[in-house]
């Protein structure tokens, strides 16, 4: 038999500070967490580098998730005791069932952005990518982005009309429907990233997926996990032991994207060197072609000098000078010409 709306709004009358505290940090951690994610795609606007599989069973577990919280008989009469109880008591005991809530809103807002800026398979390379994304990487497919989209609607209807249906006939036996709706959440959550790590591995770059969020999210599952322990202790492992197999693997993706970060960087400061080196080398030769021009220059002058003095053999013998010096400057510059610019292909040939 169900317990009364009175008394089991009795011990939520007076909430641990401890337990509160840290459900409110984990309440805003989650939303600032997907923050730098969301921001990442829209300044990209493509959502290229993120899995579609890792999308697709995020969005899968976080329905899920949110059915269980809705369905769950503890969480329903929770919100039946915010008619008795206070403003803040009412915050408090709803905590848990805000952060399931601000996590289904953000992971479903990263499955519209997925959606709405899906890569074309005709965008162009980009240039600062890797070789190995530019040769192994699995071209997106619009497919994909149908299937995500569908499923993940179909869903939301299946598990929100199922879930009406029962709390609206059987209120109080709803918790088989919850405790089902709770294990496929917690699966799909720790196989999620699975997907993703061997995704990122073949592109070789992280793109659209932000390291910010990963930073943030990593510890958070572990913390979350902390949470949970505390409400359920060891006896309920297979509630939050989930989260830290999440967070296990979520870590690894986290290295790896930091490798391929620090990669990319180390290659981008090594291509800039090489551009540097080569404006080095164009200064050097102009700088000796306009030497050479100088010295053709100067003794020009010097021959002209010379000749006005000397007899009518020199002056004759000095446009012939004069010519050779110039010949040899046309000549350099020429050279260095046509040693900077690669040879065309001659189509009469062809």
């Amino acid at each position: 038999m169900a317990p009364s709306t009175t008394s089991h709004c009795e011990h939520l009358t007076h909430p641990s500070p401890l337990t509160t505290g840290l459900a409110a940090v984990l309440l805003v951690g989650i939303l600032v967490s997907y923050l730098p994610q969301h921001l990442k795609i829209l300044s990209r606007r493509s959502s290229e580098g993120l899995s579609p599989w890792w999308v697709l069973l995020g969005a899968l577990s976080s329905i899920a998730a949110l059915g269980n919280i809705l369905t769950l008989p503890a969480s329903r009469h929770d919100i039946g005791c915010c008619q008795e109880l206070g403003k803040g008591e009412c915050a408090a005991a709803l905590l848990g069932v805000g952060q399931i809530g601000c996590q289904w809103t953000c992971f479903m807002f990263i499955v519209m952005l997925f959606l709405i800026f899906f890569p074309s398979t005709t965008t162009t390379a980009d240039l600062s990518s890797s070789v190995s994304s530019l040769t192994s990487s699995p071209p997106p497919k619009r497919r994909d982005a149908v299937i995500v989209a569908s499923i993940t609607v179909l869903a939301l209807l299946f598990v929100g009309i199922t879930s009406v249906a029962l709390v609206a006939s059987d209120p109080h036996h709803t918790q088989a429907w919850a405790n089902f709706l709770g294990t496929v959440a917690g699966l799909l959550a720790a196989i999620q990233y699975v997907p993703q790590i061997w995704y990122t591995y073949r592109l070789g770059d992280v793109k659209s997926l932000s390291v910010i969020t990963m930073l943030i999210q990593v510890p958070g599952a572990f913390l979350f996990a902390f949470s949970l322990w505390q409400r359920v202790g060891w006896d309920g492992w297979s509630t939050w032991a989930v989260y830290v197999v999440t967070g296990i693997l979520q870590g690894n993706l986290l290295g790896l994207a930091i490798f391929y970060y620090i990669r990319h960087r180390r290659m981008g400061k090594s291509s800039a060197e090489e551009v540097d080196d080569d404006f080095a080398s164009v200064d050097d030769e102009d700088g000796t072609a306009a030497g050479a021009e100088n010295a053709d220059e100067r003794t020009t002058l010097l021959n002209r000098k010379r000749s006005g003095n000397g007899t009518g053999t020199s002056r004759k013998s000095l446009p012939i000078a004069n010519g050779a010096h110039a010949s040899d400057g046309s000549q350099r510059q020429l050279s260095m010409l046509y040693a900077a610019t690669p040879p065309e292909h001659d189509s009469d040939r062809s």
